[in-house]
């Protein structure tokens, strides 16, 4: 399907850029978001369900909601950055497409230096042929990295690795191998389990696996071992969610995938548009919160 008519009318369905015209919408934006981060807001929005038409078909209400949570984190549904994405799955129980709040690896490390508890942070695959020995008791990895990046990057990743330093010199370091990281993908997203068992690859571990296990990598290393600031555990308690207008969460990943976005780094960009706040808010745009 085409970009431009991912927000096209569907069956007589309002579209997602109606719905954001009502009334009760406009308010609710404006009185959370507000002013000129209400247009871009706006904007940023609508770039992204543009960019994945799948996300046109889902209830517009938990679109809001996803991306209301990630403006509170204050992170980009930009495919483009990876912070974090809304990804189309069916609601079984409801009979109805959902839009579920995904953070992404990129997000993670965000919200860590945000922090300000962190002096480094790091995650990285390790190829195939570039592990020496990984010691756990000490935590101490030895491997010799491929100098040419264009060799490294052809290569299977076999591991993963992830690493946190404070400022006071505590150190926590995490290595699994891809063996490892495949039996957690398939035991915690029946998506990617019957991707497997059916050959596709609709899910984000099928098209990114690498991008969902630095994710993963980072998820077990913070939580277990790390200092969470407010902002970083509401990312963790609502990621693969869908976020209600009360707040509560529900998560589907054990229902059905609808589409994946494209991994980051082939995210076509959005198209573009004039004005974007002026088509859903009027020529003056959104007013400031009151």
């Amino acid at each position: 399907m085409a970009v431009q008519n991912s927000l096209a009318k569907r069956q007589g369905k309002p579209t997602f850029s109606a719905y954001l015209t009502s009334d009760a919408v406009k308010n609710k934006i404006n009185q959370i978001v507000g002013g000129k981060d209400g247009a871009r807001f706006i904007t940023a929005v609508v770039s992204a369900v543009s960019v994945n038409p799948a996300l046109a078909d889902c209830d517009h209400a938990s679109i809001l909601s996803c991306a209301l949570l990630g403006e509170a984190l204050k992170l980009s549904p930009s495919p483009q950055l990876g912070h974090y994405y809304m990804v189309p799955y069916k609601d079984n129980k409801r009979g109805i497409t959902v839009a579920q709040f995904q953070l992404g690896y990129k997000g993670y490390i965000q919200l860590a230096i945000r922090s300000g508890y962190y002096k480094k942070i790091n995650v990285l695959s390790i190829k195939e042929g570039e592990l020496i020995k990984f010691d756990p008791l000490n935590e101490e990895i030895e491997v010799v990295l491929y100098e040419d990046e264009e060799v490294r990057e052809s290569k299977l990743s076999t591991g993963y690795y992830a690493m946190f330093e404070y400022h006071n010199g505590f150190r926590k370091v995490l290595y699994w191998s891809r063996k490892k990281m495949e039996a957690h993908a398939s035991q915690y997203s029946k998506g990617y389990a019957e991707d497997k068992k059916r050959g596709t690859s609709w899910t984000f571990w099928s098209k990114d696996f690498d991008g969902m296990a630095y994710k993963t990598m980072l998820r077990q290393l913070i939580s277990k071992w790390g200092i969470m600031s407010i902002e970083m555990q509401s990312a963790m308690e609502k990621d693969m969610g869908v976020v209600a207008d009360d707040g509560s969460v529900q998560y589907v990943d054990n229902q059905d995938v609808i589409e994946a976005p494209p991994a980051a780094a082939d995210a076509p960009e959005a198209p573009a548009s004039e004005n974007v706040e002026s088509s859903f808010f009027g020529e003056g745009g959104m007013t400031n919160a009151q």
